[in-house]
């Protein structure tokens, strides 16, 4: 099967793959949107989970390609390693909740998923997170044996994909080591790394349904410099050093979307408002742990719920009657003192709230034993060295760039602008 894809054209689909994208969990992602609320800031943004994992596996594929064919695995071998990073990659977001990851906040405890212990015990207590609900699809749904039937012939089986999406170690050997050789690394390199199929996907979709130029990248010339290299019995991914400055784009490039799209005032505004619906009508929607029961989980059951609660917040925000945005700053902005401004508007009777966000350039950058995932490889001696250590952006950008908003009821926003104008000296507005 082929699909036309307005990203990255093309996309071939195995008789296995379309078994899977035909399955009702993998459909549910056509009414679960890519960005949340980001449509009420980008009105393009209307893209779903199910084109982004369907374009994730197409550049899982590219990527596994050209790193497969600077090695010295023979064909068979290829191949099912290449079948496995795109099965993973097609699942990987199998789990995600009504309007992205605004709704994880009411996820169901993580006990109540039975997971098998091997998956993190630790975090038993704990809320289930989107990739918890993909693991439970994978392993323990009527998903489970349309999987077993389809990959299970060429050594593939669900715990292995789930391995590779979570980083988990199975108890069973995923089948992933050639020659001694533990290919793993480099599999879940490009399921979930610095530089992952689903990175590369989102930043181009996103990029072109908002219509923003921070996304784009030399997409090509990163996949063509990318190259397996052994590092202690491992594969791990490696960069020609001569697509160096291509990767700091890249990173660059979700930096930017981050600040500009993901983290939008008006999308974090609504995620705030969902929040406290949550909050004050509990139960009202609930996420349900059963597999059957989270079929029916998607945005539009969610918006149906919105429109017709009388939860005040639930009427605000099906009605897109949000707060307004009174005041943003950063930690690098002078001139605000954030609990000056709250005790002004508490004082002079304007209802408001305080929202606070953060984006990194890298999910490793300053966590403790972050396995950094890519390597910049010397072609000339065959020297490695961690992407972290190599590139100066990370230093640069070691620490979260932190966004505090302000905003302020409909009704009072222009009192609030003025008493506020006249708390930092400001003169009024014309």
């Amino acid at each position: 099967m082929r699909i036309r894809d307005p990203i990255h054209g093309t996309i071939t689909v195995s008789d296995s793959e379309k078994a899977v994208i035909d399955s009702r969990f993998y459909q549910r992602l056509r009414y679960v949107r890519q960005l949340g609320f980001g449509d009420l800031a980008f009105p393009g943004a209307t893209h779903t989970r199910h084109a982004h994992c369907l374009g994730a596996m197409s550049v899982a594929s590219k990527v596994f390609t050209s790193v497969s064919a600077r090695s010295s695995l023979p064909e068979d071998v290829k191949e099912r390693f290449c079948t496995a990073v795109r099965l993973a990659v097609l699942c990987h977001d199998l789990g995600h909740m009504p309007l992205s990851h605004a709704s994880e906040r009411i996820a169901p405890r993580r006990a109540l998923l039975r997971l098998p212990s091997w998956l993190d015990p630790v975090a038993e207590g704990e809320q289930a997170t989107h990739e918890d609900f993909t693991a439970k699809l994978i392993l323990d749904s009527s998903l489970t044996p349309i999987l077993e039937r389809e990959f299970g012939p060429q050594g593939i089986t669900p715990m292995a994909v789930v391995a590779l999406i979570t980083g988990a170690r199975p108890p069973q050997d995923p089948g992933f080591t050639h020659q001694g050789v533990d290919w793993t690394p480099l599999l879940r390199a490009i399921v979930s790394g610095e530089l992952d199929a689903d990175r590369m996907d989102y930043l181009l979709r996103d990029s072109f349904y908002t219509g923003v130029n921070y996304g784009r990248y030399d997409l090509d010339w990163i996949v063509s410099n990318l190259n397996p290299a052994v590092k202690d019995g491992r594969a791990v991914l490696a960069l020609s050093r001569a697509a160096a400055f291509a990767f700091e784009d890249f990173l660059l490039s979700r930096y930017h979307m981050f600040v500009s799209v993901y983290l939008h005032h008006t999308s974090v505004n609504f995620d705030y408002m969902l929040r406290r619906y949550y909050e004050e009508s509990p139960g009202e929607f609930e996420i349900p742990a059963d597999p059957d029961g989270f079929l029916l989980c998607d945005d539009a059951a969610l918006w149906y719920t919105l429109r017709r609660s009388r939860n005040p917040w639930a009427e605000r925000i099906s009605t897109r009657q949000g707060f307004k945005l009174l005041a943003q700053f950063t930690e690098r902005d002078t001139g605000y003192d954030l609990d000056v401004l709250r005790s002004a508007l508490l004082s002079s009777g304007f209802e408001h709230y305080t929202v606070q966000s953060q984006g990194t350039l890298s999910k490793y950058v300053g966590s403790a034993g972050g396995n950094p995932g890519l390597f910049i490889l010397d072609m000339s001696t065959g020297r490695l060295t961690e992407v972290a250590r190599y590139t100066p952006l990370y230093q640069r950008y070691s620490g979260a760039v932190r966004l505090t908003r302000l905003y302020v009821r409909p009704d009072q926003a222009g009192a609030a602008r003025e008493m506020m104008g006249r708390l930092l000296g400001q003169p009024p507005q014309p």
